[in-house]
């Protein structure tokens, strides 16, 4: 029997020798595949059924380009692939045009697979317009990142848009299972063991790619097995060849650590950052910690969780801890000094803070508040009292008279009327019971009463 390394040697990548060669093999997905969907309309030898535009939209690894493949095996119609990456406009009205003259002449429909639509520009996505508004193509695209920010509208209007989700570990076993023992990947030239099994499930984030890759790798790190007198008990028996076994430590020499799903510039840069803060606002420090730790190793600009931190300490904490929002400063300034990794100290103190103190958002209320009265017309003039009256002829206006210097009084407040008429006895800012907020509450009370003469 050939060693994985003989094996793995000039041959291409496992994940590529593994792609399915009908939608029966697909791995997941199923909420897309099931009878009579768009996907399996496709894959349909029979040309006349009605074919539509696909646009897939999962993370990586999940099986954009297998479906587009295993489509282009099942179907009888012409298949044509370009990347974004390397097509332009003057590629796609090729495409177009051979696809027109292929059903004109031929009666040959034209499924055009594009891979990273994202990265096409509104004019290159321009240019797919005319062909799948007529139907001269079928469009499936493949994009990482929300169609809705990515793709024009119009070409969204005309295409279904169909979501991947991560593959679940039975998924991913299954997968893995059969890359071992298929001809077309490993062959049964080793063995895995369950807990090797269990380590690249876990390791690969709903990623077949990832997971077939690492099992690659793994059994290259196993090699042969060693040609000694006396084959070892467990992995010979009765002369034959022994099978090298994959082991978890060969999974860990392989594959250093798991596949974040994270997208500086995608859906998992705004989720993780959503949860982080939700997390904080909902008092949970350990998930608050998790998102926090997602971010640092995948790379997140700590400046953008320092300022989200000052955020959080100014909306959800507010004057129940009055401490919290100089600590959120604080730990933005020392991540700016000290850079990182180091700057992940100070922004797990600023977390955990925030993430176990008393929380309001009674001031994030009150503004919000105001603003909406004075965007509704609801503002009035400035009482005179409270008006200027430092410029020449201000006095003479009535500007200033009748203000009652507050320090003058014992207690440092008086009553005195300071919104305009139109608001007079408008409430903004409500206090809670949490924390130092307590402590406001009662003294606004009697501030109130003191302002309104009571």
């Amino acid at each position: 029997m050939s060693s994985p390394t003989a094996l793995f040697q000039g041959q291409t990548p496992l994940a590529v020798r593994m792609r399915p060669v009908s939608l029966d093999e697909v791995a997941g997905q199923s909420h897309l595949l099931r009878r009579g969907s768009a996907l399996v309309a496709l894959a349909s030898p029979d040309t006349t059924t009605t074919a539509t535009s696909v646009i897939l939209w999962g993370p990586p690894g999940t099986g954009k380009t297998t479906l587009a493949q295993a489509i282009a095996r099942s179907s009888g119609r012409r298949f044509v692939e370009l990347s974004a990456v390397t097509a332009g406009v003057r590629d796609v009205r090729e495409v177009m045009q051979d696809a027109l003259t292929q059903r004109d002449l031929y009666g040959q429909s034209t499924i055009l697979f594009l891979d990273e639509i994202h990265r096409f520009t509104k004019a290159q996505q321009d240019a797919l317009l005319p062909g799948v508004e007529n139907g001269w193509v079928v469009l499936i695209a493949a994009t990482t990142e929300n169609p809705s920010f990515s793709v024009i509208s119009p070409l969204l209007s005309r295409s279904l848009l169909l979501t991947l989700r991560p593959l679940t570990d039975d998924d991913l076993g299954m997968l893995i299972d059969r890359a071992v023992d298929d001809p077309r990947g490993l062959a049964g030239a080793v063995t895995l063991l369950p807990e090797a099994r269990d380590a690249l499930v876990r390791l690969s984030s709903g990623d077949a790619r990832r997971a077939l890759t690492a099992l690659e790798a793994a059994a290259s790190v196993a090699g042969p097995a060693p040609d000694d007198d006396e084959p070892p008990a467990d992995t010979a028996t009765d002369g034959a060849e022994a099978v090298p076994e994959v082991t978890a430590d060969h999974v860990a020499q392989a594959v250093d650590r798991a596949l974040l799903r994270y997208d500086r510039q995608g859906d998992e840069h705004y989720d993780v950052i959503s949860a982080f803060i939700k997390s904080i606002r909902g008092s949970d420090v350990d998930a608050a910690m998790h998102y926090l730790a997602r971010m640092i190793e995948a790379g997140e600009d700590p400046r953008f969780i320092a300022r989200r931190l000052i955020i959080s300490a100014a909306e959800d904490i507010g004057l129940a801890d009055p401490q919290a929002l100089p600590l959120a400063v604080a730990a933005a300034d020392a991540v700016q000094f000290i850079g990182m990794p180091e700057g992940r100290i100070p922004l797990a103190e600023a977390t955990a803070y925030l993430a176990t103190t008393a929380k309001s958002n009674a001031a994030y209320l009150a503004i919000d508040k105001a603003i909406a009265d004075v965007r509704s017309g609801g503002f009035g003039r400035v009482p005179p009292p409270l008006r200027d009256a430092h410029y020449p002829g201000a006095k003479r206006l009535g500007h200033g008279k009748g203000y009652r210097y507050p320090h003058d009084s014992e207690i440092g407040v008086v009553a005195q009327q300071h919104l305009p008429d139109e608001l007079r006895g408008r409430r903004y800012y409500e206090p809670t019971n949490h924390g130092s907020e307590r402590d406001v509450q009662a003294r606004l009370e009697k501030i109130r009463r003191i302002l309104d003469g009571e």
